[in-house]
């Protein structure tokens, strides 16, 4: 069970494990917890397979933003009926076009909407490029769980614009009508093509959530394949293991704390990968030779439920004796940065674009 009363001030947050929070599916919907029925103390309990039972009433930090403590302390109910794929995709729609007008307003740009090796792309490009930069491009994979678009204008726009380059959004198709490998497969064909124009180190690749698993597992598939890798990279809140979750998982939602927890069972996504291993190196890098790869930025949050992913793959990096920074914002949920009303989407938009843009400039 896990249930959670928000403020302005404060986040009353009760965690039970995986074992004892399954439900029958026979018994009746949980009804949202109520002010009356939320915990109001700390407790914590160790069962004997080490599982903790714990309840935690946390305040917001005085060190995030005003915004971010009032998107915090949004409060939102923590049970509800399930969205259909549909549902999800036509909210998301929704939502993404909701950021392309507020990252417009902040990073003016155009967009033209065109294909690349057959693939649809969105070509995002700042009203100026530096004569110095007018050789290099990025390449960003959009979030939104495999299945969806969450994230191809709000990852794209501010990159452009705080780097001074064009981005190429990559559309690729989705699960689950065209799972793994079919995404990275459109990815690779749109940096193929661009290979025919701009240097491999003038190109970067980079994404968030889905799109920052999809980022490690392109790298390893052009490995693997013997083609010039890009000069960096930019896994911005993803994971790198498909066969198991990591601890973050079961304690937050996309929203951090809020609204409602559908505890970790089995393999991430599987409607994503099918029948193919967890473990196949492509699909879950954390298994493949990562000796050689480019340059990557990690970017994450305390209350992001890929956390524990993000730091697990740049471990990974880093034992490879891979060049690999991490960055984590207090408090902030996953893919915080789609969110162009907060000041720390802007700090992080900005640490993406000047890592990305450093790696292709030498």
């Amino acid at each position: 069970m896990r249930c959670a009363l928000l403020s302005a001030a404060t986040i009353t947050y009760c965690f039970a494990a995986l074992a004892t929070a399954q439900q029958p599916s026979h018994q009746p919907a949980q009804q949202p917890t109520t002010a009356a029925e939320a915990p109001n103390r700390d407790t914590s309990y160790i069962d004997a397979q080490g599982t903790a039972h714990v309840t935690r009433v946390i305040p917001l930090p005085l060190t995030i933003s005003d915004e971010a403590r009032r998107m915090l302390g949004r409060p939102a109910p923590d049970q509800g009926p399930p969205q259909s794929l549909e549902q999800r995709r036509a909210s998301l729609t929704a939502s993404t076009d909701a950021a392309r007008i507020a990252w417009t307003k902040i990073c003016p740009n155009s967009i033209v909407e065109d294909k690349m090796a057959g693939v649809p792309v969105r070509i995002v490009t700042p009203p100026e490029i530096p004569a110095a930069n007018r050789d290099k491009v990025f390449i960003n994979i959009h979030g939104g769980g495999f299945n969806a678009d969450s994230g191809s204008y709000a990852e794209s726009i501010p990159i452009a614009s705080y780097a001074g380059v064009k981005v190429v959004a990559v559309m690729y198709r989705l699960a689950p009508e065209h799972p793994f490998p079919a995404g990275i497969d459109d990815v690779i064909a749109v940096y193929t093509e661009l290979l025919k124009t701009y240097k491999p180190e003038h190109i970067a690749i980079y994404g968030t959530s889905a799109g920052a698993v999809m980022t490690g597992e392109v790298a390893v598939k052009l490995k693997q394949m013997g083609l010039p890798l890009p000069a960096a990279l930019g896994i911005f809140s993803g994971i790198g293991d498909f066969a198991y979750s990591g601890d973050t998982s079961s304690f937050f939602n996309a929203s951090g704390l809020r609204g409602h927890l559908d505890p970790p069972s089995g393999s991430h996504d599987p409607y994503y990968f099918g029948e193919i291993s967890p473990k196949d190196p492509v699909l879950s890098p954390i298994y493949a030779d990562l000796d050689g790869m480019p340059p990557a930025l990690f970017v994450s949050g305390t209350r992001d439920m890929l956390l524990s992913g993000t730091t697990d793959l740049h471990r990974a990096f880093l034992r490879a004796g891979d060049d690999a920074s991490l960055v984590v914002f207090d408090a902030m949920p996953h893919a915080f940065w789609y969110n162009a009303s907060l000041p720390e989407s802007v700090e992080a938009s900005h640490i993406m674009a000047a890592f990305l843009l450093k790696h292709t400039s030498r």
